[in-house]
């Protein structure tokens, strides 16, 4: 009995280190492309993202948001999807929260 119940907990936490794993690695990857869109729509507009990075995988994540919204919304569907996240849709969410960012921070540093 004490052996079944040893077996049966090993395989409970393998599948569970295994699935911890995986989600990781899925929200390393997710963060990763959110970045990488970020990153590009700050590229295409001019000025500079506040905030780095950080704010080019914010951009990212919201971008997608935003994006996904807008494209469920007019019932289109792109298909190009990595680690999550649908890139199309992303990068001109991108875009738009990268603009919006642009001109929420030139209105902030022009009012002081």
């Amino acid at each position: 009995m004490p052996l079944i119940l040893f077996i049966v907990a090993a395989v409970l936490l393998c599948w569970l280190f295994f699935a911890l794993t995986f989600s990781l690695i899925g929200l390393l990857l997710t963060l990763f492309i959110a970045g990488l869109v970020g990153w590009l729509a700050d590229l295409v507009v001019p000025g500079r993202l506040p905030g780095g990075w950080l704010g080019a995988v914010l951009t990212g994540l919201i971008g997608g948001f935003i994006g996904g919204a807008l494209f469920h919304a007019m019932h289109w569907n792109t298909g190009l999807r990595l680690a999550g996240v649908e890139l199309l849709p992303a990068f001109i969410g991108g875009v738009i929260v990268a603009v919006a960012a642009q001109a929420l921070t030139a209105r902030r540093a022009t009012s002081y």
